[in-house]
């Protein structure tokens, strides 16, 4: 899904789960076309910069998971863990006076 009944134009006129005999295109769901055709936008930059956010919240909220001894940074996988000191480390410097809770605080 979906595939797509152009028009004349060459524009998408019509959306289809599967094909229905005739001459039928497969788009990816996330095709700008398919976006557009539908009325959502096709720009994933409003999404990304949620996500950032997002990503954002979760740190902190591990930071304070960590710092009320409810989790531990070893109860991580290593992936994880190394994900997560890596930001930090780099979020530190570029960007030192954004912490939540400040460096005394025995934070990771």
């Amino acid at each position: 899904m979906p595939y797509v009944l152009r028009g004349p134009d060459g524009h998408i006129s019509a959306l289809f789960q599967s094909p229905e005999g005739g001459v039928y295109e497969y788009l990816p769901q996330r095709s700008p076309e398919v976006l557009a055709f539908v009325g959502l936008d096709a720009d994933p930059a409003p999404l990304s910069g949620l996500d950032q956010d997002l990503i954002r919240v979760l740190e902190d909220l591990v930071d304070v998971l960590i710092h009320k001894n409810v989790l531990r940074i070893t109860d991580l996988p290593p992936e994880a863990q190394s994900k997560l000191l890596t930001r930090k480390r780099v979020r530190n410097q570029l960007y030192p006076s954004a912490l939540i809770l400040g460096p005394d605080d025995g934070v990771l």
